[in-house]
């Protein structure tokens, strides 16, 4: 199957509902992708080859919470990596390093166990979107562990 073939099971499958959460927000529902065996891994199969092309060597993938959670385990398997979490603030036990970020639609802080990346790692964040730079934050934050980040 084409890689356009694929991207258009991916856009059939994602549903939008506008005003959701709050007026203005289009919100994009990736619960059918998840239903769906081909749209789940034409999604991977998507990621999976992006990363190849891109990134020649990733130590570890590390996915946000919560979405970057169905994708990223995936992922991970496909590079024979490991699959670090970042959580929503006091959900992980343990020392941890936390960084707080704008969403869409309010604010947020993440973290991750302090021990969670070494110094010198390829770290790929996966996560569903991209709307507010969030992620971009996440990437300083690595930065400031002694990783790198892509």
């Amino acid at each position: 199957m084409s890689d356009q073939e694929k991207e258009e099971i991916i856009r059939t499958a994602i549903r939008a509902f506008p005003d959701f959460p709050s007026p203005g927000i289009c919100f994009r529902d990736i619960t059918p992708v998840l239903k769906d065996p081909l749209a789940f891994c034409s999604v991977i199969d998507l990621f999976e080859k992006h990363l190849r092309a891109n990134f020649p060597k990733i130590d570890v993938i590390a996915g946000l919470d919560s979405r970057g959670f169905l994708f990223g385990p995936s992922l991970a398997q496909r590079f024979n990596i490991g699959f670090l979490l970042i959580r929503k603030k006091g959900k992980l036990p343990g020392p941890t390093e936390s960084v707080s970020y704008s969403l869409e639609y309010g604010k947020a802080e993440l973290e991750m166990q302090y021990d969670a990346v070494e110094p010198g790692q390829k770290v790929v964040l996966i996560d569903d979107l991209l709307a507010t730079g969030g992620l971009g934050q996440d990437l300083y934050f690595f930065q400031e562990m002694n990783s790198n980040s892509a």
